[in-house]
């Protein structure tokens, strides 16, 4: 089961972009309440990704290793995809704050930030997948 998890992970990396992605049309159709319910989503499912991540490098580590020619584009993505991922995680904190209390006026501010660096990480979490376990 724990040898899955990096497919997972990808699945739930792709799912968070999707719903991510429709989060920022629906609020510029107007449809705050179905963004709402998307970004919530998108939160839930980056959730079920992080505690999934998590437990499978505690219990696996690290043992994936990049050999392949492009050795420099890649530990460049790696990098950062990493340092952004960590980044994100108060961004998304501050921004989600902001709406919860109704201060949309600093949650978009927050929000021009965090949604452009949570569509990366999420998109760069499966670019990673599948340079490591498909190509």
């Amino acid at each position: 089961m724990i040898q899955h998890l990096p497919l997972v992970n990808a699945c739930l990396n792709t799912v968070a972009a999707v719903l991510l992605v429709s989060g920022f049309v629906a609020i510029k159709a107007g449809r705050r309440a179905r963004h709402e319910a998307l970004m919530k989503s998108a939160l839930v499912v980056s959730l079920l990704f992080l505690a999934s991540y998590l437990t499978y490098h505690f219990r696996v580590g690290t043992v994936t290793k990049y050999q392949g020619a492009f050795r420099t584009p890649y530990f460049a993505l790696l990098i950062s995809h990493t340092v952004l991922a960590v980044v994100n995680v108060p961004l998304v904190i501050m921004t989600f704050r902001h709406a919860l209390k109704e201060n949309f006026g600093q949650h978009k501010k927050w929000a021009r930030w965090t949604f452009p660096i949570w569509l990366y990480v999420s998109v760069t979490g499966v670019a990673i997948y599948v340079w490591l376990y498909v190509i």
